[in-house]
């Protein structure tokens, strides 16, 4: 079990008082009675209680064996008080299924976006970025050259792995530069793009019609097959082998994460033509993981969705992440795939369809305290970081992220948005140092510890930088992974097997189920400073190799 729980503890410290007075009723001249009968009393509760942890113990092993999680599902003989007592279902739920997670941690910043307008912005340079794609060939074979003029559509490159899958230009423009990385990889095919733009035409198939192989095979040819990643190990996904399911989550606990009902809003056609896509791309079915965590209800496009399965989640971060939400509806197996996309994929494969044109759209979150004003922008896939930003930096000495804090990416003011993200965050850098560290009392900082007296504050706003207020320090055992993560996996002993390149282990501790985001908040919490995220992908990139 995962250490002396608190019910164990509290027991322990009864028997010890127990002992402590009959040692004293003992001692004491003539004994009295009255004790001797009370301490017999406690004697015969402490063994009954022992009884009792001992029994929901083994329940709880029974319950994992048979794959289910009773700290999710309340599986107890003493359940908390958390299980009695309950929390009152928002009505919106409509009684579909339903998952209450108890475990993880809201990190809460400032910088958040108040207003919901989305503006659009003028950008310039875009770029599609080949080490966006996880397994893709460093050097895929370039279909364009410098100075050649392109549309939206057109297609820029492919992975020399595997040529049927194509990578498309966001915009249409001029191919302005190649740029290559070390041994001469491909780094950014950087686009300037036109004033007024131009599109790729395509001969749409019938949806009505079209067979699953007619329409990956109009995917592969449009460049749009990219918009779907697979789990596991968040690759493109083989065209060959159709899913067991494919998985969509339409909110995001991340820390100051974009809203769902400003992305989706005046997109609901294309969200649900997109969905219309993907359910004849799978004999399994689509699921939906929508939002329960407030009382106003999610947008109408994804509680009205047809032909799919919905799912409701209430509960911290990482409950909006799509692998947590894949772990509690159906988890994977090995030798089993799924697929996943955003909420902003789908819109774009539903535009492709009903519109005929490739528009790789993104309502755009630019976000965090170093910005004059955070706000939400219209924009592509891959547009220009110093475009996006100009004007609204506070200041010049900041970390500017693609995505979230947690598992963005850093990048300078010169590079540009990922392929996936749909986020940029800025927040000080942290580059200064700190003289014994957190043993002098300051102001309050993002910690799941209570060293600080944060829980007192529950809905206090930080403002974060990027000092990790320690070194790396020895790999330990302090079950902070497993208050983080809510799913039936112990990351501690996963990482140490990946570390160790244990294949059984590893396989069998379920890394198959893990994505870098769905560790982010462990290695947040991780005391040893451990580089969780990055041990997770050497696992996953070992395991892929390994076939």
């Amino acid at each position: 079990m995962k250490g002396i729980s608190g019910k164990t503890t509290s027991v322990l410290a009864l028997l010890f008082s127990a002992q402590s007075l009959w040692a004293q009723g003992a001692e004491a001249e003539g004994g009295n009675n009255l004790l001797f009968y009370g301490l017999l009393a406690v004697a015969v509760l402490v063994i009954f209680a022992l009884i009792v942890i001992v029994s929901d113990n083994l329940l709880a092993i029974e319950a994992r064996n048979v794959g289910a999680d009773p700290n999710e599902v309340g599986l107890s003989l003493l359940p908390s008080m958390d299980h009695i007592v309950g929390r009152r279902l928002p009505e919106y739920v409509n009684g579909y299924p339903f998952t209450d997670l108890k475990r993880g941690h809201d990190i809460l910043l400032e910088g958040e976006i108040e207003s919901e307008e989305v503006v659009p912005v003028q950008i310039n340079r875009f770029a599609v970025l080949p080490p966006d794609f996880i397994g893709i060939s460093p050097i895929p074979k370039m279909v364009v050259e410098e100075g050649q003029s392109v549309k939206a559509g057109d297609i820029l490159f492919f992975d020399k792995k595997r040529p049927n899958i194509k990578y498309a230009a966001p915009v249409s423009g001029e191919v302005i530069d190649i740029r290559r990385g070390a041994k001469r990889s491909i780094a950014e095919v950087v686009l300037l793009a036109d004033k007024e733009q131009r599109h790729r035409t395509y001969e749409l198939p019938d949806l009505n019609r079209a067979g699953r192989e007619e329409l990956v095979q109009f995917l592969l040819d449009s460049g749009a097959w990219p918009l779907i990643r697979q789990r596991p190990f968040d690759v493109v996904p083989d065209p060959e082998e159709a899913p067991r399911d494919i998985f969509i989550s339409t909110f995001d606990t991340a820390p100051l994460a974009p809203d769902a009902r400003v992305v989706v809003s005046g997109r609901e056609k294309a969200f649900q033509r997109g969905l219309d896509v993907l359910a004849k791309l799978t004999d399994g079915d689509v699921h939906l993981g929508l939002d329960a965590r407030g009382d106003r209800a999610p947008s109408e496009a994804f509680t009205a969705a047809e032909g799919v399965q919905k799912h409701w989640f209430r509960g911290k971060h990482p409950a909006g992440n799509v692998g947590v939400q894949i772990h509690h509806v159906n988890p994977i197996s090995p030798g089993e795939k799924v697929w996943t996309l955003g909420v902003q994929e789908v819109i774009t494969l539903g535009t492709l369809f009903l519109e005929g044109k490739y528009l790789p759209e993104r309502v755009l979150a630019l976000v965090g305290a170093e910005l004059k004003t955070p706000r939400y922008v219209r924009t592509l896939q891959g547009a220009s970081i110093k475009e996006l930003l100009e004007g609204n930096l506070a200041h010049d000495h900041v970390r500017i992220i693609s995505g979230d804090v947690l598992s963005g990416r850093k990048l300078s003011s010169e590079d540009y948005l990922r392929f996936y993200d749909d986020q940029v965050t800025v927040i000080k850098e942290g580059d200064y140092f700190e003289m014994f560290g957190w043993l002098v009392p300051g102001k309050l900082r993002p910690t799941t510890s209570r060293t600080f007296p944060n829980f007192l504050f529950p809905d206090l706003k930080f403002e974060a930088d990027t000092n990790t207020h320690g070194e790396k320090r020895a790999f330990v055992v302090t079950g902070q992974y497993e208050r983080m993560l809510p799913m039936d996996i112990y990351p501690q002993h996963l990482m140490k097997a990946i570390l160790i390149n244990d294949f059984e282990r590893m396989e069998g501790l379920g890394i198959y189920e893990l994505s870098e985001e769905d560790v982010a908040l462990c290695e947040f919490a991780c005391t040893s400073k451990q580089p969780l995220q990055q041990i997770l992908r050497m696992g996953l990139d070992t395991m892929r190799e390994q076939g």
